[in-house]
């Protein structure tokens, strides 16, 4: 797992890049604010049901959730089922927030 920062992330979201950005945090989070991820809540990766990302085990997919450590956990419950680049976001939607606003 590697990491990857808001600010990274914000460059390449701005430049228009197509990316799989995972959501891991629950649904009323996900509703309350959100930078476009797929919704894919920590609790569906522990039980192994990732359907939004079946068969991307080889692109790159970046995980956040609310602080980072929710998605460090889904980061590496995934790379354990097959998954090799798994970007974390650093400081999660807090950090996020506090750089960009809602």
């Amino acid at each position: 797992m590697e990491n990857i920062t808001p600010e990274e992330l914000k460059k390449r979201i701005d430049a228009g890049e197509s990316l799989n950005i995972v959501d891991v945090r629950e649904p009323h989070e996900h509703e309350e604010f959100n930078i476009g991820g797929v919704l894919l809540p920590l609790g569906e990766i522990r039980a192994m049901q990732v359907d939004p990302i079946e068969g991307k085990q080889d692109q790159e997919i970046i995980v956040y959730c609310r602080s980072g450590n929710r998605s460090g956990q889904a980061a590496m419950i995934l790379e354990t089922m097959g998954f090799h680049n798994i970007k974390n976001l650093t400081g999660g939607m807090l950090l996020w927030q506090e750089k960009y606003g809602k």
